[in-house]
């Protein structure tokens, strides 16, 4: 998505990626910069990431003893779970039992997986977050739903992307809430939250040694419901001032050492809302929303390839780390397909060609059948835009959005 000068090579390092959706493929673009020999799995054979690998395994991400024989008989230096929160968990286990570096550990991970689990160390580390309950039914829940307060929101605790999620606005809508987290939850267990008024924000880090470094603090514009949660635009530099800011950053470092994440990359949301800023989630990987490659055009920081190495093991030095502005604004602006079966996309090439365009990702090809937005699943792809400021960034971003088509047949989805 980005251009520029690839990185030193390491030829002849093997890498299995967790994943070949539109959440790696930065992370996997950059592994073929550096000419890694890349193995890629995903359960979908279409993904948009598999054109990055030297390898591509059938294989479901979750499906851990399959990962492990796989990573096992194809000899890796390393693995990864880029944009995708319950492989980071198998990922850390697998290079345990295999011997291989890792830049966490199976508890961290673990941890950084579930909801749940986050929200009890928070608590006992005093990290502010949203008041929460935890459910095993509706009846449960609608008592926890009234003491929390309407609206409140439904969830899975082991779920990412906006699956088993639910904006609950009165008493009457909790039992539907409910049976949709139960579906989609890995146990039986639910999470009645506080909704937390006010601006999403996004902090993307890297620890090293313990080290906590901030690097890009985005405001996280989302889309209008039903897709409530779903991220639209990603933007650099945020507009808050510059100590509610710090106070974002404090927030998730504090959330990033309550889970024991001493190295490696780390994705927090952090609400701010009248009483400042509580922690939503925190991902112990790189986020799946471009976030690597809006840090690189935004800060000169290249965080796909400190992801790279850290899971391979190798040294980061701080200047890997050491911002420098090489933008006043900077923006991921995500695309949303009309319903229907996608027949072709149109102008892609005009768009890239615009001032200030420095990615576009296309993720489906035709014979997609697109839906309603509700999940970050169904965006059709992203536009990166850079400018001298925020609003000149969006404003690009804006025009790229509109020249691009998507053709879809409506049709076909009768």
């Amino acid at each position: 998505m980005v251009a520029g000068d690839p990185p030193e090579r390491d030829q002849g390092k093997r890498l299995l990626v967790l994943g070949a959706g539109p959440a790696q493929l930065g992370l996997l673009a950059a592994a073929r910069a550096r000419e890694l020999h890349v193995i890629a799995l995903d359960r979908e054979p279409s993904a948009p990431g598999f054109r990055y690998a030297d390898r591509r395994a059938i294989v479901s991400t979750e499906d851990e003893s399959s990962i492990e024989r796989l990573a096992g008989a194809e000899r890796v230096d390393g693995l990864i779970a880029p944009g995708i929160d319950w492989p980071v968990a198998i990922a850390a286990r697998v290079a345990e039992r295999l011997g291989l570096p890792h830049p966490i550990s199976p508890e961290t991970a673990m941890l950084s997986t579930s909801k749940l689990r986050q929200r009890e160390r928070f608590a006992e580390a005093g990290v502010p977050q949203p008041e929460y309950v935890v459910c095993s039914g509706a009846a449960e829940a609608a008592e926890a739903a009234q003491r929390i307060g309407f609206p409140c929101v439904v969830k899975a605790p082991d779920r990412q992307g906006q699956r088993g999620l639910t904006l609950v606005g009165s008493a009457g809508e909790v039992e539907e809430a409910v049976r949709t987290a139960l579906d989609a939850s890995r146990s039986a267990t639910l999470l009645v939250e506080e909704l937390v008024p006010g601006r999403e924000m996004t902090v993307n880090a890297f620890s090293v040694g313990g080290h906590f470094f901030p690097l890009t603090v985005t405001d996280r514009l989302t889309a209008p419901l039903p897709a409530f949660g779903v991220a639209l635009t990603h933007v650099w530099p945020s507009e808050l001032e510059p100590a509610e800011i710090g106070a974002v950053v404090e927030a998730a470092s504090s959330a990033a050492r309550a889970v024991g994440i001493e190295n490696g990359p780390s994705y927090t949301q952090v609400l701010v809302g009248p009483d400042g800023p509580r922690v939503g989630e925190l991902a112990a990987r790189l986020g799946g929303g471009h976030d690597a490659e809006l840090c690189r055009v935004a800060l000169g920081v290249d965080l796909n390839g400190d992801a790279l190495s850290a899971a391979l093991g190798e040294e980061i030095p701080a200047t890997a780390l050491s911002p420098v502005a090489k933008v006043g604004g900077a923006c991921v602006r995500f695309l949303v397909a009309p319903p229907g079966e996608l027949r072709e996309v149109t102008g892609v090439e005009e768009a890239f060609a615009l001032e200030g365009i420095r990615g576009i990702r296309i993720y489906r090809r035709p014979g997609h059948r697109f839906g309603e937005l509700r999940r970050g699943a169904d965006r059709a792809g992203a536009v990166l835009a850079v400018g001298d400021s925020r609003d000149e960034a969006l404003e690009r971003a804006g025009r790229a959005e509109g020249i691009i088509r998507f053709e879809v047949d409506v049709e076909a989805l009768v």
